[in-house]
């Protein structure tokens, strides 16, 4: 059994991979209040839940984007499993070139999310992200990550909102039925929600036109909020575990035999 381990911001995403099949998946919170050892009993909890324990891990691959948590949680690996986790970095075998002018720059995240996109999607393909922030990547058709952008997430501009005017609520990110609202919530929501459909909407025929892939380019989302802006077919597909799908390519990739 591997354990793939994607660390973002708000969310630790959890899989466990068998006979090259992602057979569970969760979601918990990343708390940088937690210790090594409290992590570990929840590790132990989810484990036991389907019969698992930390004795079946052969093997584990961790993406990071959330530095302050890496310690934490390589510590717990260690001593949980006894295993060193394979950290995902532009020094891995990542089956893609990285064109990008500093690639050490670049996030754990993107880098797990293109990896993944165009392994099982092919080339040209562009992924959307959204998460703490919202990211945009494109691969070219012959496998080299090309950039991107990076845009505020939709929970953090509804934070921002919030922290900023006085006056205004917070609200339950959902989309209203039409754009002018008739209420402060729904006005919020609408502009939150319309106002991200049409930013994704202009990134993706900005970087569709810049690139030159007009026709042909597959377009992928990923992130708790993707369905929320998918209303106008932005999107080719939408695939909530992109994420980890890209640890078991990696994993596959760098394992020590």
């Amino acid at each position: 059994m591997i354990l793939l381990l994607d660390i973002g911001n708000t969310n630790i995403k959890i899989g466990l991979l068998e006979n090259d099949e992602i057979t569970h998946s969760w979601r918990i919170a990343s708390d940088h209040n937690k210790t090594a050892d409290e992590f570990g009993m929840i590790f132990y909890d989810l484990f036991i839940n389907v019969k698992k324990s930390f004795s079946d891990v052969e093997g584990i691959i961790i993406s990071s984007v959330a530095p302050a948590l890496n310690y934490t949680i390589e510590h717990m690996c260690a001593y949980y499993t006894k295993i060193k986790p394979i950290m995902v970095s532009t020094k891995l075998d990542l089956g893609i070139k990285i064109g990008y002018t500093f690639p050490e720059e670049l996030g754990a995240d993107r880098i797990v999310n293109s990896v993944a996109a165009y392994h099982i999607y092919g080339g040209p393909c562009m992924v959307v992200d959204f998460g703490s922030a919202t990211t945009f990547n494109i691969v070219s058709d012959d496998g080299i990550f090309l950039g991107g952008a990076i845009a505020p997430g939709i929970k953090s501009s509804a934070e921002s909102l919030t922290n900023t005017a006085a006056k205004l609520p917070r609200i339950e990110l959902f989309k209203p039925e039409q754009i002018i609202g008739k209420t402060t919530v729904a006005n919020m929501q609408s502009g939150l929600i319309y106002g991200f459909t049409g930013l994704v909407e202009g990134l993706i025929k900005g970087m569709k036109s810049e690139s030159g892939y007009e026709e042909g380019l597959k377009v992928i989302a990923t992130g708790g909020m993707s369905e929320l802006v998918n209303d106008n077919k932005l999107f080719d597909k939408v695939d909530r575990a992109l994420s980890l799908k890209g640890l078991k390519i990696l994993y596959k990739l760098n394992k020590v035999i």
